[in-house]
């Protein structure tokens, strides 16, 4: 069974950190980009950024640029959103997903024709202030 779950989330305040962990099973990970996306209530999912296969090359989106970090550990099946400065706008659920191609993941927000291979089930964020 192919799955993303992702792990990490909870409740913190303004100015914290925060890593959330995305565990990959039933696929071969090194052969996936990664993406990180998040869904605020009322609002819809967004992309934070994106991570080709070897994890040598990240894009992000200009918002949380120098904020948020995505990394990945191949050897652990595991995708990486480590989160700095958190600001209570950034309460949102957070969601992993995987693609063989890093473009669906870029543009899988506004493209509702692209749409990743596989997303995990989202793990909850709170920033309090």
């Amino acid at each position: 069974q192919v799955q993303l779950v992702e792990s990490g989330g909870g409740l913190v305040q303004a100015g914290d950190s925060l890593s959330l962990s995305c565990k990959a099973s039933g696929l071969i990970f090194s052969e996936y980009a990664m993406g990180w996306f998040r869904q605020a209530p009322g609002k819809e999912r967004e992309l934070l950024g994106a991570t080709i296969k070897s994890g040598s090359s990240t894009y992000y989106v200009d918002s949380v640029k120098g904020r948020f970090f995505i990394s990945r550990d191949n050897a652990k099946n595991t995708a990486y959103l480590q989160m700095n400065s958190l600001k209570p706008e950034d309460t949102a659920i957070y969601y992993c997903a995987a693609d063989p191609k890093l473009h669906t993941l870029i543009v899988t927000t506004t493209d509702k024709d692209m749409s990743p291979e596989v997303w995990g089930q989202g793990t909850l964020v709170t920033v309090s202030s």
